[in-house]
């Protein structure tokens, strides 16, 4: 652990990327695609390994089921940087299926990510090291016993040192007033919230969605709005930054906003202000997008 600034919990899962269509076939029928990647994922460990790519020193703590699909993905990710935790099943499965444009849409199997137990996570987190550190919570919606657990780590974290960021995605069931609850009480907990545009929209109820957002969170916190082509905003204190994404020519923009999250919280471990740690994330994810296979450095 020496050196590393950057704790990542969460999702790890089997992408299959499929693309590209324009617009979804008819039932019955068949259509070619052009181009199918298998490659490891979930939120989580798309983060893990933008931070891997980049040479930044961090730690993994994620699950995967004991089948093959298992071992396959645990062999994709830094070992000297991972502690695994062992489910007994089938390992979660997404297929990405990438449309014309960039866009996206996910179809995942319950798999390992539905025995995942927030317990598991809290009996390996390390304490902090001296200076600032952060540890990345991503994916929590796909883990029911993340899910339910989240409030416990979060404070389990803070207890160690650490300063929580939060990513749980979008919740297969939509945002329900259960789920908004959820919700509101992370956001009251952790130090930097990282939300794309449709989340912080579906959160906040109503317009304009950062603002309100922003104005919930404890002085000195800060919430990231990913905003895909247009780059990221953020906000502190009262105070409002922004970056702009370059132009690029789009692959395919799975794990955009996870590559985003490593690029921005390794600059802010680094010292980094919102503004430098925005530019920071927005060159990463647009560097992911745009090359295959994906790099994530300059």
């Amino acid at each position: 652990m020496t050196g590393v600034r950057i704790l990542v919990l969460g999702n790890a899962n089997v992408d299959l990327v499929l693309g590209e269509i324009d617009g979804w076939p008819r039932i019955g029928t068949e259509i070619r695609v052009e181009r199918a990647e298998m490659r490891a994922g979930g939120s989580a460990g798309n983060s893990a390994l933008a931070l891997a790519g980049m040479g930044v020193p961090h730690r993994f703590i994620a699950s995967t089921g004991n089948d093959p699909n298992g071992a396959w993905l645990r062999g994709a990710f830094d070992a000297a940087s991972c502690d695994w935790i062992d489910d007994d099943g089938a390992t979660t499965l997404t297929v990405g299926i990438v449309h014309k444009g960039g866009d996206r849409a996910f179809l995942t199997t319950p798999g390992h990510l539905d025995t995942a137990r927030v317990e598991e996570l809290v009996a390996r987190l390390p304490d902090a090291p001296p200076g600032p550190a952060f540890a990345l919570v991503s994916g929590g919606f796909l883990m029911p016993g993340i899910r339910a657990g989240t409030d416990d780590l979060l404070d389990a974290l803070t207890a160690r040192g650490w300063r929580t960021a939060i990513d749980p995605g979008w919740p297969p069931e939509g945002w329900r007033e259960e789920t908004l609850r959820l919700m509101e009480g992370w956001l009251a907990r952790a130090d930097v919230a990282l939300l794309n545009e449709v989340e912080a929209q579906a959160i906040a109820g109503t317009a304009p969605a950062a603002e309100l957002l922003a104005a919930r969170l404890a002085p000195g916190r800060i919430l990231v709005v990913k905003q895909g082509e247009k780059g990221a905003g953020a906000w502190q204190g009262g105070r409002n930054f922004h970056a702009a994404a370059p132009k690029v020519r789009v692959i395919d923009t799975v794990g955009a906003g996870d590559t985003f999250n490593a690029g921005f919280l390794a600059a802010l471990a680094k010292g980094a202000g919102p503004a430098a740690a925005l530019a920071k994330g927005v060159q990463a994810a647009s560097r992911a997008v745009s090359t295959s296979p994906r790099r994530y450095g300059p």
